[in-house]
This record gives structure tokens, sequence and C-alpha cells, in this order.
């Protein structure tokens, strides 16, 4: 049992760094600013996990890794979701919750971020959280 358990966080472990890494890649940042693409893809998960209906964000979360899941949920309030957000003030609450100056702004983040997403999310459970997101917040997403 304490194999299947280790192993189990292992592979998150694993998971979590390869979709940090991706967020690096796009960015062109060196592995020491993990922090950077920590704080973005916290950032942008905790946006999307509040914009989102209790339900579609439990089945969301349920693809991510186990250690991005962790993240994912910590500090939510389900009982205060969803938030209405559009475009322009998903872009502002990023802009407040990433503490650094980085090229393109908030909108390159939330793209870097949410193409990274895209890639380890299913597409049919993709296609529901786009459908969870006003038409021009849907707009910049992959």
């Amino acid at each position: 049992m304490a194999e299947q358990f280790q192993s189990a966080i292992d592979s998150s472990v694993d998971k979590t760094n390869l979709i940090l890494k991706d967020i690096e890649q796009a960015y062109g940042w060196p592995k020491a600013q993990r922090n950077q693409s920590y704080a973005a893809l916290r950032t942008v998960l905790h946006l999307l996990r509040d914009r989102m209906p209790v339900q579609e964000s439990v089945e969301f979360s349920a693809q991510l890794p186990m250690v991005v899941r962790g993240i994912y949920f910590d500090g939510w309030q389900p009982q205060d979701v969803p938030i209405k957000l559009n475009r322009d003030d998903f872009l502002y609450e990023v802009r407040q919750g990433f503490p650094y100056d980085v090229a393109g702004g908030p909108e390159r983040i939330v793209q870097v971020v949410l193409d990274t997403l895209r890639r380890h999310i299913t597409q049919g459970e993709w296609d529901d959280v786009r459908d969870n997101m006003p038409a021009d917040l849907a707009k910049i997403m992959p």
C-alpha cells in the first residue's frame, strides 16, 4: 500500500512539473523561475475555478494531477461561486494575483496557462469549461 501511495505522489509531482515546465517553455523562462510559472498556474486556475459552477469545477479538477488539484482547491469557497467575471474582469484579476511583469501582460499569462492546461484535459471536459465562460472570455480559450 505504501508503494502505491508513493507511486501516486511521484506521478503527480512529475505531471505537475511537466505542466510548470510547459509554462516556462512558452515564456522561455529557466527552471530558476519556477515561482513565476507556479504563480501563473495558480492564479489562472483559481479564477477558472471561481468562474465555474461547483459541479463543473469538480469535474474539471478530476482531470488534474493530484498536486495541481490541491492547488486548484486551496482556499476554495464553493458557496461563493460562480463569480461573474467577463474577459476584462478576468484579466484584471490575473494582474492582481500575478505579481510579476511579463511580456504580453495578463492576456498572455492566461493564454499560456490555458494552452498548457488544454494539453492535459480531455476535449470534452475542455469544451464544458469553455461553455461555462462568458463569450468574450471563451474567445481567448484554446
